[in-house]
């Protein structure tokens, strides 16, 4: 994660804070950085009640709070929408009366574009649209923002510190996020992936179950370690572990000729499709 400047954050309010939600509210709060408010809203009371013990946080179930959203939104600076994202247009028409002059609004939503945000709030709110993923949960993201047409360079600073609580962030035009969604969003899934077939491998080869885990894993954890700690390029770890003539090199040699590189295009190729497909509301 990047190092943060220890100044406050502005005034915060996550709306349904869900999976996604939910890990950037705990970054934010392990962060001690949301010190002037944090509030997040859950339909349910059960769902609340589970965020209720994080330092800082004042989590409120709307079913309990039918207002909560809105008053949630009212009192923050900066507002998170992490609704799903059918529910997001109606949503913003409910809070857009009551959010001040410099709010700032952030899209945790999947498809939803600036534009319909902004045909929504106003001139005087200024939108980012952002995508996270998965590793959020543990501080480790890889999170793309864009910014909107009001969107300052300011604005764009305080996301981008308010994401850093949470991992790394990358500032990108709205027109790549649907192609960083295929990357980093979607990435998480291709690692979980390998890993299984590394695993399914290891089984037919004779090992156990927890042996064929223990070698999958902790080859995949040690690699990316040994790659954040180093200074070298993945071609030219990869290298040094590839002898001449060796093992390594007989392997490579297959996952090579069966085009892993092509195949790797072909798939995030597909992903970007189906996002441009459901931003265009198919089913």
């Amino acid at each position: 994660m990047n190092a943060q400047v220890a100044s406050p954050l502005p005034s915060i309010a996550i709306l349904g804070a869900g999976s996604m939600g939910g890990a950037i509210l705990q970054g934010l709060a392990a962060s001690g950085l949301a010190t002037a408010g944090l509030a997040a809203t859950n339909r349910t009371g059960a769902k609340a009640a589970e965020l209720a013990g994080l330092a800082g946080v004042t989590s409120i179930a709307l079913e309990t709070s039918p207002t909560g959203n809105v008053d949630a939104a009212a009192a923050a600076e900066i507002v998170l929408i992490g609704v799903k994202p059918a529910m997001v247009p109606d949503l913003l028409r409910e809070l857009a009366p009551s959010l001040r002059p410099g709010t700032i609004v952030v899209s945790l939503a999947a498809g939803v574009t600036i534009a319909t945000y902004e045909a929504i709030v106003g001139r005087d709110v200024a939108v980012v649209r952002s995508m996270p993923n998965t590793p959020a949960v543990v501080g480790k993201a890889v999170t793309g923002i864009a910014a909107g047409t009001h969107a300052t360079a300011a604005d764009m600073a305080v996301v981008r510190r308010l994401f850093e609580t949470v991992g790394d962030v990358i500032e990108i035009d709205e027109s790549q996020i649907d192609a960083l969604s295929t990357i980093s969003g979607s990435g998480p899934a291709y690692v979980f992936l390998l890993i299984e077939a590394f695993t399914q491998a290891a089984l037919n080869k004779g090992f156990t179950l927890a042996q064929a885990r223990l070698m999958s894993e902790g080859t995949f954890i040690g690699a990316a370690a040994l790659l954040a700690a180093s200074d070298e390029e993945p071609a030219e770890l990869r290298r040094r572990v590839t002898s001449p003539k060796g093992t390594t090199e007989r392997a490579i040699a297959v996952l090579a000729a069966a085009g892993l590189d092509a195949t790797f295009d072909e798939a995030t190729d597909a992903a970007l499709a189906r996002a441009r497909e459901l931003a265009a509301g198919a089913s």
